[in-house]
């Protein structure tokens, strides 16, 4: 096990070197001049100049990814062009939106997609199968904004269940918040539902036919007990993965759902940073999520090691 867990860190780290060489590369290339559209057209050349070397941005390229790279380390983001706060303020601010929406769409669409699973494997070929199966692929086909939409105008204008954007801050108190979160959080959970429901489906399937099961089935269990006592336990191991990694995608994917629905998150804060040329803002957003993408991919195969032990002889080897 120890050598599995330093193999999947070492690659964890070096998928952060190259992540972060990827984000900085990109984010250089991109045309314009920061301080040029701070300032606008008209500023002076002494007054642009000026405002660069304030901003850091007159130094190497190397000396600036290093400065960057190393601020990170010590939770050092940088100061936002556009704000002239530190990044990490903004980042703290729009985590309580970003965080808890992720965490709620992730709980309905784990609480929606297993049963269903179950459902569809349990009654394979039956009406509730195709009709399961069917409504989940509308489900993947749908675009995730303008489900999000037809949700504002079903509950927040005909209804007016729920509000059509905005948050309202948790100091508003828990119910306002989560409330303010419902319709984003069923939007971002629609199609990972979806997709989890399928992946439960076929892995309970593929766990049904295994010799255990029928030896557990002769000896007189019905299928209900044999899902419950025995398949359902290791068909949840692929699942687990794809939960995983619907974390990430929530988290890292919500930008879209944010500026729908007017969220102060993260998502809303790289749009907002792309627009204003805010470069530092991004740079350090994008790696902030790029990390926690590749952090939950590690405790996902960590966790996964622990459930399946020929990982651990395998020396982390799939």
């Amino acid at each position: 096990m120890a050598r599995y867990f330093l193999t999947r860190l070492g690659s964890l780290a070096l998928s952060l070197i190259v992540a972060s060489l990827v984000i900085f590369a990109v984010i250089e290339v991109i045309p314009g001049d920061p301080a040029s559209f701070m300032l606008g057209l008209n500023a002076a050349p002494e007054t642009v100049a000026a405002l660069r070397a304030e901003l850091g941005l007159d130094g190497s390229l190397t000396a600036r990814y290093l400065s960057w790279v190393g601020g990170l380390f010590v939770g050092d983001f940088g100061t936002s062009y556009t704000y002239r706060v530190p990044v990490a303020e903004l980042v703290g601010a729009r985590l309580w939106v970003s965080l808890p929406l992720t965490l709620y769409a992730l709980l309905l669409s784990t609480l929606i997609a297993i049963p269903v699973g179950v459902i569809a494997a349990a009654r394979r070929g039956g009406p509730a199968d195709y009709g399961i199966m069917g409504a989940t692929q509308l489900g993947i086909a749908i675009p995730n904004f303008w489900f999000a939409m037809l949700l504002v105008l079903v509950f927040a204008i005909s209804l007016r269940w729920f509000s059509a954007g905005g948050f309202p801050g948790w100091e508003a108190g828990l119910w306002p918040g989560i409330k303010a979160l419902t319709l984003p959080a069923v939007a971002l959970a629609l199609p990972q539902a979806s997709i989890l429901a399928r992946v439960m489906r076929s892995s309970l399937i593929e766990t049904l036919g295994q010799d255990y099961i029928r030896t557990a089935r002769a000896k007189g269990l019905s299928q209900r007990q044999a899902i419950v006592r025995h398949a359902l336990r290791n068909a949840l191991i692929p699942v687990m993965t794809i939960i995983g990694l619907q974390f990430s995608f929530l988290l890292a994917g919500a930008i879209i759902i944010e500026n729908v629905f007017f969220l102060p998150g993260l998502g809303r804060l790289i749009f907002q940073g792309i627009t204003q040329r805010d470069l530092v803002v991004v740079e350090s957003v994008v790696m902030l999520l790029v990390f926690a993408v590749i952090l939950v991919t590690f405790l996902v195969d960590i966790a996964y090691a622990a459930i399946d032990p020929r990982l651990r002889r395998g020396g982390g080897a799939r």
